[in-house]
């Protein structure tokens, strides 16, 4: 699957120090420094493709494009991977309410999210890739599950025994009965008959009727959703061996820590006898008036919309970034219309001869960040060199700053 095009990233000058990025853990439950590497390995999960980018997956986006932006900036190279769920349930029922093919509808969208996600200055992942095109990588995940001897077989059905992992729930801390609830409410199936525990997980569906199917030593069908991305990241981020964690950040929305975080690490765990992520990385939810936003409800903000609607993508990224990432964010109109005033008022400003000192506030934007992403902070010091700046102070270098933002915030005017 091809990706969307590179984004330019200006340098940031020698003289501005980045320390080590700090990041709160969902699995140690705190805020954790990310170890001083030459390599960092980011899997971010992607999109299921049978409906446009909706706010919350481009504050998911936005917040692991800081993150690569800040590790790059460091100088170094960090191995951004991304899946596309172009396979599943929710994608085929949408195709068969709409009478659509389900290939036709998922490029169709997947073409809109590489759109949005080019607009919006996000870096592409260095692979980006689809499940239909990693089947072989799935199916050889699932068999070296079967050879170890921790699935079992339910009326042709592949499942993955989750006690296998010794340490399966301690990545998300829920309690069992949480656990229950919320795997029926996120597509599993804690009540079918039959399975070992309610919470084992399936991996490979046999084909029904007329749905689509691949072929594999377990007979016809496709996978079940966590062991997709634990085989792509497996194959694309090539753990090293040594290392006690196969990648450094596992990257999604919070409503991915169970079941899908908890039990791709479990499968991970098994295969490659490694812990999967050193830090487990989760964005709050985005609500929109006082309601959450979903699908179901009908009350999705899309990205392609605003931007048809003329709003600047940095301005986007401004009202996005007006929260703590793992924090929920309540969207009103009023957010968007603020930050559009913002972008202006600093494009005004940039574009002065004269501006205030910038190199104490290039250096607050970057303690900012390395605090666990604190972008309010980085606002609100943005804000105060434009009051400055605005008030008469001079000394500093707008074109400066100017490349600074780009870098560290993908802020481009």
């Amino acid at each position: 699957m091809n990706s969307w095009p590179d984004v330019y990233i200006p340098k940031i000058d020698a003289r501005f120090p980045l320390p080590a990025l700090h990041l709160f853990n969902t699995s140690s439950r705190s805020v954790e420094v990310l170890p001083l590497k030459k390599r960092y390995r980011m899997y971010v999960c992607g999109i299921t493709p049978y409906d446009a980018t909706h706010l919350g997956h481009a504050a998911t986006y936005l917040t692991f494009d800081l993150i690569n932006r800040y590790l790059r900036a460091t100088g170094a190279h960090v191995d951004f991977v991304q899946n596309i769920t172009d396979i599943d349930d929710p994608l085929l029922e949408r195709a068969a309410r709409d009478g659509v093919d389900w290939k036709v509808l998922a490029q169709s969208q997947i073409d809109l999210f590489r759109a949005d996600m080019t607009d919006l200055h996000v870096i592409p992942p260095k692979d980006y890739i689809g499940v239909v095109e990693a089947m072989p990588l799935v199916v050889a995940a699932v068999e070296n599950l079967v050879h170890s001897k921790t699935t079992y077989e339910l009326d042709g059905d592949l499942y993955f025994k989750v006690r296998s992992d010794p340490e399966f729930g301690q990545r998300s801390h829920y309690t069992p009965e949480q656990m229950l609830t919320i795997f029926a409410e996120r597509g599993g199936d804690p009540t079918r008959a039959g399975k070992s525990d309610p919470l084992d997980a399936l991996i490979w569906l046999r084909q029904r009727g007329d749905d689509p199917g691949w072929p594999s030593p377990f007979g016809s069908g496709r996978p079940g959703w966590h062991i997709e991305c634990c085989a792509i990241a497996h194959h694309y981020l090539v753990p090293e061996e040594k290392d006690e964690y196969a990648i450094d950040i596992q990257g999604g929305g919070s409503d991915l820590i169970f079941p899908h975080h908890e039990m791709s690490a479990a499968q991970t765990r098994v295969i490659s006898n490694q812990r999967f992520a050193r830090s487990f990385v989760h964005c709050g939810m985005v609500g929109l008036d006082g309601q959450k936003m979903s699908k179901s409800l009908g009350n999705l903000v899309f990205v392609s919309t605003l931007l048809r609607d003329g709003v600047h993508p940095s301005a986007i990224r401004w009202a996005l970034m007006g929260h703590r990432y793992s924090q929920d964010l309540m969207w009103h109109e009023s957010v968007l219309d603020d930050a559009r005033a913002e972008i202006e008022r600093l494009h005004l400003n940039l574009a002065r001869m004269e501006v205030a000192p910038t190199e104490e506030v290039i250096a607050g934007i970057i303690s900012s960040l390395s605090e666990d992403l604190d972008t309010p902070r980085v606002l609100q010091i943005i804000r105060d060199w434009m009051d400055a700046t605005e008030a008469g102070s001079t000394g500093g270098e707008a074109g400066e700053i100017s490349r600074a933002l780009d870098t560290l915030l993908g802020i481009s005017l």
